[in-house]
């Protein structure tokens, strides 16, 4: 997830819901030059690989523009479609406020960029992670559905000290999930689809399981920050990622506390298996959780 529990409060300058000014009147020409490389040559690749709405997604906010887009303009758009808007934050916010962003349809989004000499890695999301990899899902109605019931459940889960699993099922859905349709396999996660070399890895590499999704699976199952997944969960549909979403998560956290977790990179019994990856890209290296 984008938000983190170890933060207090907003720093100067910021809101108390740690929101900022995009200041996008600011952004130097070497700023929005990367933006635009970047979009170019992630949307000459994406043609074929992400799925539908994002690309739909792509084309109604027109994110090439000019560079960095403002926020003011995308959002007009955005609000239209499914009544979402994108809000500027300083970084990594605390849990509780990036999920009640979220239930309020509010996206959070850095509002920095990478330098020139990291178009290829960034440990932290920066505006084109956060407006080019989630804002086009959020043009779909399905998928903003998604989110928002995503933020409300967030909130019970933080009560509930079940956070750990819940942000699971955002990794592997909202940031590295792949979705099947009627030409194969498709990116909508924004970890992949903002990510050259992963948009590559999880649709062609033989070393990555792909599994069908299932709601408890995925959120037994850890995940890396430090390299590509070994593992990707495929879902039906969007529609069947939202129904998983609203049902109540009371009976799932408690059969979630009879289990164990799933190591990184394994395959169980019960596993719908639509491709088993030799896993020779992560090898025997420990992972970074």
């Amino acid at each position: 997830m984008d938000g983190t529990s170890n933060l207090d409060s907003p720093p100067p300058g910021a809101s108390a819901d740690w929101t900022i000014d995009q200041g996008w009147e600011t952004y130097s020409p070497g700023e929005h030059k990367v933006w635009t490389t970047l979009y170019e040559r992630q949307v000459a690749l994406l043609q074929d690989r992400a799925c539908a709405p994002f690309l739909r997604g792509l084309e109604a906010l027109d994110l090439k523009g000019d560079g960095i887009p403002d926020f003011a303009r995308i959002n007009t758009e955005l609000m239209g479609l499914t009544g979402w808007q994108v809000v500027a934050v300083p970084g990594l916010v605390p849990d509780a406020i990036f999920f009640e962003h979220l239930a309020h349809r509010r996206f959070p989004a850095g509002r920095f960029i990478r330098t020139p000499d990291q178009l290829d890695y960034l440990q932290e999301p920066d505006v084109f992670h956060d407006v080019f990899g989630h804002v086009p899902m959020l043009t779909d109605p399905v998928f903003a559905d998604y989110m928002a019931a995503y933020g409300r459940g967030g909130l019970r889960a933080l009560r509930k000290g079940h956070l750990d699993h819940l942000a699971r099922l955002y990794w592997h859905t909202v940031e590295f999930g792949l979705l099947r349709d009627d030409k194969g396999l498709r990116i909508y996660g924004a970890g992949i689809v903002s990510s050259r070399a992963e948009s590559v890895f999880c649709l062609d590499a033989p070393s990555p399981h792909r599994l069908e999704f299932d709601l408890i699976r995925v959120m037994r199952t850890p995940y890396r920050i430090d390299d590509f997944q070994p593992t990707y969960f495929v879902i039906p549909s969007l529609e069947a990622l939202l129904a998983a979403s609203l049902q109540d998560f009371a009976p799932v956290y408690d059969v979630l506390a009879t289990l164990d977790d799933i190591p990184i990179g394994h395959v169980v019994a019960h596993d719908g298996v639509l491709h088993r990856g030799r896993q020779t890209h992560h090898g025997t290296r420990p992972a970074a959780q």
